[in-house]
């Protein structure tokens, strides 16, 4: 395959966090204080289940997620709690158009993510364990032994491959601050470069 522009992830925004953490609320916000002039884009994710009207997401079957990953359809694809999640290849003519492009991930998948693209940044969004539990009841989407399985989950430590530059963002208190720094992360980044200090 013939090099591009970006290919090795520059511009690429990788974000991942445990299931309540408010990754797409962070999305959403940063969808609603984008100028319509903002080089940025925010893919949506193929999963196996109904769509969910706070994310971007495009719902396939099985079958289909199967067969689109045959095909090379999808730039990056994985499991988790019985469900497949997938990031189409669309995103790569997007970061060689020079865009940035945000997509939200998983912290098991981001060693093979970082292998693909080595220089993605990786934006890790965490919570309080207490707010994590309260979130992922409001939701009511699963019964207290998954919940306990999740925060459970939510504390353990995660792979980070080395060059990979991470940036933590704490959502445990009000959406209007955690967006304000995120917004601002994805507007004002400059080219990345691995192991580079952060901001």
């Amino acid at each position: 395959m013939s090099a591009r522009p970006n290919a090795d992830g520059n511009g690429l925004f990788y974000v991942m966090g445990p299931s309540g953490s408010g990754k797409d609320s962070l999305l959403r916000a940063l969808r609603e204080r984008l100028d319509p002039a903002d080089p940025v884009v925010i893919a949506h994710r193929y999963i196996t289940r109904a769509a969910d009207a706070n994310e971007a997401s495009v719902a396939l079957s099985t079958e289909e997620f199967t067969r689109r990953v045959a095909h090379g359809c999808l730039a990056m694809h994985w499991q988790s709690h019985g469900l497949h999640y997938g990031i189409g290849t669309e995103i790569e003519q997007w970061l060689a158009r020079g865009l940035k492009v945000v997509v939200n991930g998983s912290r098991e998948y981001l060693p093979a993510a970082a292998a693909r693209y080595p220089s993605l940044c990786a934006v890790h969004v965490r919570v309080k364990p207490d707010v994590l539990a309260t979130r992922l009841r409001q939701r009511g989407r699963e019964c207290e032994a998954s919940i306990a399985r999740r925060l459970e989950r939510a504390t353990q430590a995660f792979d980070v491959p080395a060059g990979c530059r991470l940036v933590e963002i704490d959502n445990s208190g009000a959406l209007e601050d955690s967006a304000a720094r995120f917004v601002d992360l994805v507007r004002t980044a400059h080219p990345i470069v691995p192991n580079a200090p952060i901001a």
